[in-house]
């Protein structure tokens, strides 16, 4: 790319090569005199402190990178510059801020990237590290280097597994509703204040089974649970690694639900905890919302179908019953068939020799017996995801079991179908069907012929088919004319009365599926003894690191779905088989050849950043405390957390999760570990595809006068999307960097919109910004000699007001994370030094402080060249003369999606009615509210309004 500035530019114009100098000169002093170091109350990095002990503390927060093998593109630092803006204006207005950033290097993308590479995954992470950490450099990001961590580091993991062992060590307490060391329960069950589960006394148990009853109460624990099995990876994959078409997301291998024993963490013991704290949170509402639905907590009955084993059940068992828990129990009454999740325990069991007599042909899919219909159909169901299982308007498929249940209100015998819409993750794995009043149950109703009865009257005017609304019970015998609060109330009581059912509350969320059968990720921290029950390693023998490998690829059998997991780490006998002393002299032991997933690290990393090289405790209680510690306006955790949405859910809940342990355990101080959290956007690009459908490299497309576009002399079809890889339109920090200066592209990505709204990307309009950053070198510095060329003194009149009214609105604007309008507000005050054609020392001064959150370099520099000691940085940020600010006028600045779209003279006094009347009332901005919908009104009194639109 070309240099943006004129063919033969001025000696000492503000040029790409000019600013490239400056930046890796200023770096090179900030590193070299630790400008960015921020210390703590005590322990290693406590030098400094007495300097900045009285003032009030920040820590900010960035969500953890990834280390891609691809490197950035200019979509990546996006949150990281806004917070690095933030965090310089924070310092400049009298904080201890502590900022830093580490990498999330463990886990299957850089496994697999390794193995395409044919490198190492450590000497490929290390290199995507090293390049990370060199492409951020070049933006000044002012971040203290002592406190990066990675989660690949010795020292990390060591403390990663030392805190699974305390997840090991604990239990839940019901009665107390926290976490506590797993020794109190075995002095309960010892003391008998607690039974065992079959009600034997504790001295009548064996070791063996006294062992069995801790470690099902344990956090952390083994059990064999439904896994998304994908042997074309040899290895199990997470929900979110799994594509809606029941596939690999890395790969695109078929995965298959199968049970597998796997480590669990239970999370589920804590669900009302962290429902409940979402609301100490300042959080965005609708990252609320979706964790409130994940946990989905629902109130409602556990009702028993009683039915009949089949044959193949050993023992008949004449009290066995489907468990169903459902929200509605007052529309028992409706149930006229029943739906097992495929995976049901009770499946088998059911399954008659034959058809019963008189069985429906739709029911039974086709198949001569009970066993082939089910066989056939579950084997067609374990090769689809949870996420296409889920999927609403696709089409109804089951078939019959050959069995029936009995509904236990009008003992009625009901058929018991398997579906794959039903999921043993959810609930009980088996659903009552109420086809009058859920649409999925009437869509299934009709396409095997099952019986439909209304229990909720419907309005006179439904035309629907299933209703879900309010009204009074009917054909529901004695709840007959209750409303449905009365009705579950009275139906609830009889179920307890006759005892097939009983009021329940029920979660959607599901124990942490915690083991991966791959090599890139923590070592568990547990051994098997000769019995085959798991062993902590003692705390003084971790980190337990991971041997080197060369073959770590997990074993693939792409076309064998019933393969069984072959863990890389079993490969290394050395490792895996070991004879150990730990104080019992010594004994032969197996290590857990399972790694923890990715999300084991960045659960907690944000702690180790307070304290990161302490070898005695994870955290140093005091330096913890000092960090996390609210100020009694809110109950604490990481000041301000920023990153993208797409986290909302499963990191910020493992988080959480962790943290509560440490809190209930006395490690930490605080009940949450994020108080504030904040979504930026996506920056997004243009990308094209051929007449394949196949996305071809945005760079190389041409537009042609008549608006088409070509690539390689064929035409190609344009569309939006969000910036990477995949899509081919990524572009380089590092390339806008070279032609611009890191200081531009910065402020070219704050300038482009709302920091929490997506914004489209254009390499021309960063030229603009690069002009407005040489028009305020201009104003200070004579472009031919070099030498500072301001008046001394302060400005009068309209530069003077012009410059208390950035200096007011810009500190007003840091403050609330309006980046964007940060930057129109200092492009306005060079416009106004411009005009005024001549600039006094006062106003450069304030001009290179406004701008040092956002321009570090060139601030840095200017502030130099005006005689100051460095670094300007540190400077107090300039305050507006409010005397000067008491004029009848402010300028109103008017947005329309964020962009600056018309300024208007209104009164200081004007309310935020006042200033939207304004604007709305000019033609400019009628024009651009035309043929749009006002979906919200954004104000600032006096000098903001931004109207969010869409196309009606």
């Amino acid at each position: 790319m070309s240099d943006p500035v004129a063919e033969s530019p001025p000696q000492q114009r503000y040029s790409a090569a000019m600013a490239n100098e400056i930046e890796q000169r200023w770096q090179a002093y900030w590193t070299e005199h630790g400008t960015w170091l921020t210390p703590n109350p005590s322990g290693p990095l406590r030098d400094g402190w007495e300097e900045v002990a009285g003032r009030p503390k920040v820590f900010l927060l960035d969500m953890f990178p990834y280390p891609s093998g691809s490197g950035l593109h200019v979509g990546h630092p996006l949150g990281f510059i806004a917070t690095d803006v933030y965090g310089r204006f924070l310092r400049m207005t009298g904080h201890n801020v502590l900022h830093t950033i580490g990498y999330d290097a463990f886990g299957l993308p850089a496994e697999q990237y390794a193995i395409e590479t044919g490198q190492h995954p450590r000497a490929t992470t290390e290199a995507n590290i090293a390049n990370m950490r060199r492409q951020l450099g070049r933006l000044g990001l002012a971040h203290d280097p002592r406190r990066a961590v990675a989660t690949t580091d010795p020292s990390f993991v060591r403390w990663t597994q030392w805190i699974f062992l305390q997840i090991f060590h604990s239990w839940y307490d019901p009665e107390q509703g926290v976490a506590r060391p797993i020794q109190e329960l075995v002095e309960q069950l010892e003391a008998g204040t607690r039974p065992t589960p079959d009600g034997r006394a504790w001295s009548e148990l064996d070791d063996i089974e006294r062992r069995r009853v801790v470690d099902q109460q344990r956090l952390a624990y083994r059990s064999q649970a439904m896994v998304n099995w994908c042997p074309g990876l040899g290895t199990v994959l997470a929900n979110e690694e799994v594509t809606a078409d029941g596939r690999s997301e890395r790969g695109n291998f078929p995965v298959f639900r199968r049970p597998l024993t796997q480590w669990m963490l239970r999370i589920t013991a804590f669900a009302d905890r962290l429902l409940a704290d979402l609301d100490t949170l300042d959080w965005p509402e609708p990252v609320k919302l979706m964790q409130r639905n994940w946990i989905g907590r629902s109130e409602g009955a556990n009702v028993r179908f009683p039915v009949e084993l089949g044959p193949a059940a050993p023992d008949v068992d004449d009290g066995a019953a489907i468990e169903v828990f459902t929200t509605r129990p007052d529309t028992l009454f409706g149930a006229t068939f029943m739906v097992l999740a495929p995976e049901h325990d009770l499946v088998d069991a059911l399954i008659p020799d034959a058809w019963p007599e008189g069985t429906d042909e739709r029911w039974t899919g086709g198949h001569a017996s009970p066993r082939e219909a089910v066989d056939t159909y579950r084997a067609a169901a374990s090769r689809k995801s949870e996420l296409d299982r889920q999927i609403e308007d696709r089409e109804k498929t089951g078939v019959f079991t050959g069995a029936f249940a009995t509904n236990p209100v009008n003992d009625q015998p009901i058929p018991v179908f398997i579906a794959d819409y039903v999921l043993m993750g959810y609930g009980t794995g088996a659903i009552m069907a109420v086809p009058g009043q859920d649409q999925r149950d009437w869509d299934f109703a009709e396409q095997f012929g099952l019986p439909i009865i209304r229990t909720v009257q419907p309005p006179a005017d439904f035309d629907g088919q299933a209703y879900i609304g309010e009204g009074p019970a009917i054909s529901s015998g004695l709840l007959d004319g209750l409303g449905i609060v009365d009705a579950k109330r009275t139906i609830i009581d009889r179920l307890e009365q006759q005892g097939a059912g009983s009021g329940t509350v029920t979660y959607k969320l599901r124990d942490w599926l915690f083991s991966r059968q791959r090599y890139w990720g923590e070592p568990f921290p547990i051994l098997y003894d000769e019995d085959g029950m798991p062993v902590a390693v003692p705390e003084d023998m971790l980190p337990v690191d991971l041997p080197d490998l060369d073959d770590y690829a997990p074993v693939a059998r792409p076309d064998d779905e019933m393969s069984e997991p072959e863990p890389p780490l079993g490969r290394v006998h050395e490792w895996a088989e070991v004879v150990l002393d730990l104080g019992d002299g010594p004994r032969p032991y197996r290590r857990e050849l399972n790694t923890m997933p990715q999300w084991a690290g960045s659960c907690w990393y944000y702690l180790r950043y307070l304290d990161p090289t302490n070898e005695k405790v994870f955290v140093d209680p005091d330096v913890e405390r000092y960090w996390m510690l609210g100020d009694g306006k809110n109950p604490g955790g990481v000041d301000l957390y920023v990153g993208g949405v797409e986290h909302a859910v499963l990191h910020l809940l493992y988080s959480r999760f962790w943290h509560k342990v440490l809190f209930d355990l006395g490690h930490v101080s605080t009940p949450e570990p994020f108080q504030r959290l904040y979504n930026q956007g996506y920056i997004q690009a243009f990308a094209y595809t051929d007449d394949r459908g196949f996305y071809v490299p945005a760079e190389e497309v041409e537009e042609k006068p008549d608006g088409t576009y070509e690539w390689q002399g064929q035409a190609v079809q344009r569309e939006y999307g969000k910036m990477g890889k995949s899509l081919k339109n990524s572009v380089s920090p590092d390339e806008m960097c070279e032609s611009f200066g890191g200081d531009t592209l910065r402020l070219y990505e704050m300038s482009m919109g709302p920091l929490d709204a997506s914004r489209p990307w254009s390499t021309k309009a960063v030229a603009g910004v690069h002009r407005l950053l040489q028009r305020a070198w201009r104003a200070i510095v004579d472009e031919e000699t070099g030498e500072v060329h301001v008046l001394e003194g302060s400005p009068e009149g309209e530069t003077r007001l012009a410059l208390h009214r950035a200096i007011a609105a810009v500190r007003d604007d840091y403050e609330a994370l309006r980046f964007n309008t940060a930057v129109a507000r200092i492009t306005e005050l060079v416009n106004q030094i411009t005009k005024d054609g001549q600039c006094h020392r006062e106003t450069a001064e304030a001009l290179t402080k406004l701008l040092a959150p956002l321009a570090p370099h060139v601030a840095e520099e200017l502030w130099a060249r005006l005689g100051h000691e460095p670094s300007v940085g540190r400077q107090p940020f300039p305050v507006a003369d409010e005397s000067v600010l008491a004029s009848d006028t402010v300028t109103l600045i008017v947005q329309v999606n964020g962009k600056v779209r018309e300024r208007l003279d209104v009164s200081t006094s004007a309310t935020a009615e006042d200033i939207e009347a304004a604007a709305r009332a000019s033609e400019k901005v009628a024009t651009y509210l035309k043929d749009t919908e006002v979906r919200r009104v954004v104000t600032n009194p006096p000098t903001l309004v931004n109207f969010v639109v869409t196309a009606s």
